[in-house]
């Protein structure tokens, strides 16, 4: 059975559209705001979202934008209810990437046709892609379909990596697309001045080492194992071959690339506007966002203070300072090179 996602402020059209779409067969999760419905994406991953435009807490941009910037909802297809008709509204919804929009009032044939619409298209999009490549559902699937990602070319070669190993450096000439299969990788720039500035941690499933070979650059920046990894990589020649062939797999990787552009924009903001404070805290908030996984409340990694201050955009000196604080308050509790984060709403308030 598929799965809806209304969110819409007033109960009367919720509770109605609702029915509509119950009637049809369809499985609906209601959220009576924005806020509630990203948290409810995030955490049902339904197949469709239909939301309003106007609502409080969050208007229904805000949700497109923020489910836009998350891997996990990005590709969910997105329908706009209205009460607006006015072709500057509709169209600054298009252009942020809504696949559709319905007008109030609809009637149950309009919202029937729009969601089955754009349902089929989704579902036509992921079998556009397996026709193209081997088995690349898990574009479109969690970390579990790894191996069937491994598939896209029989020349693939899986390299393991000793902790501070690097993968590639900040001027190599790219060979091939890279694939985490196990492990952690960071991602950094150097400063002649010897300053590292980590631009990404990476955890199984991601892409990365692609952007150069897009751009036909040497690397822009290097790639080092936090602790003992396995990449996947596939040859240079394979991925063009991809790129080439398959327009569904082309636009997966625009997709990828958007959200790296939107996630820099991001940190040079927080990096010009932001104190060592608040970045501190969006930097641990992000590495739980991106490694924890689920088996307790807290959430504990492993990582040298360097490092850290690197994510973070300052000296290891005015880090460590931040982190002490950190733990006089609570916040954090702290083992050697270890970091646990103890309250998670103080942490997510203070980056906000």
């Amino acid at each position: 059975m598929k799965s809806i996602l209304l969110i819409e402020d007033n109960f009367e059209v919720r509770e109605n559209t609702a029915e509509i779409l119950e009637l049809a067969g369809y499985r609906v999760i209601k959220a009576e705001n924005g806020k509630i419905g990203v948290e409810l994406a995030q955490k049902e991953n339904p197949d469709l979202v239909v939301c309003d435009i106007m609502m409080p807490v969050l208007d229904g941009y805000g949700v497109l934008h923020l489910l836009g910037k998350n891997s996990d909802t990005a590709l969910i297809p997105f329908i706009f209810l209205t009460a607006k008709s006015e072709r500057t509204d509709l169209r600054k919804g298009m252009e942020m990437g809504a696949d559709d929009y319905l007008t109030k009032p609809f009637d149950d044939i309009e919202l029937l046709n729009a969601v089955e619409s754009r349902l089929k298209k989704s579902e036509m999009l992921k079998q556009r892609v397996l026709s193209h490549m081997d088995q690349f559902n898990s574009l479109f699937s969690n970390v579990s379909g790894i191996e069937d990602l491994t598939k896209i070319s029989e020349r693939q070669q899986v390299r393991s990596y000793r902790k501070k190993d690097i993968i590639f450096s900040e001027g190599d000439s790219p060979s091939g697309l890279y694939l985490m299969k196990r492990g952690k990788v960071k991602t950094f720039k150097s400063h002649e001045l010897g300053k590292d500035l980590i631009t990404k941690f990476l955890q199984p499933g991601d892409f990365f080492g692609y952007l150069s070979m897009l751009d036909d650059r040497n690397h822009l920046e290097s790639a080092e194992a936090l602790e003992d990894s396995e990449v996947i990589i596939f040859p240079k020649e394979d991925f063009f071959r991809i790129i080439y062939h398959s327009p569904a797999v082309t636009q997966q990787f625009v997709r990828m690339l958007s959200g790296n552009i939107s996630e820099e924009r991001e940190r040079l903001l927080a990096l010009a506007y932001s104190s060592v404070r608040k970045r501190t805290a969006q930097a641990l908030v992000k590495l739980r966002e991106r490694y924890h996984d689920g088996s307790a409340n807290d959430f504990s990694m492993a990582i040298s203070r360097e490092d850290l201050a690197n994510m973070v955009g300052t000296a290891t000196e005015s880090l460590i300072r931040t982190l002490s604080d950190f733990r006089e308050e609570g916040i954090i509790r702290i083992s050697g090179s270890t970091i646990t984060l103890t309250d998670l709403t103080r942490l997510q308030r203070m980056k906000n």
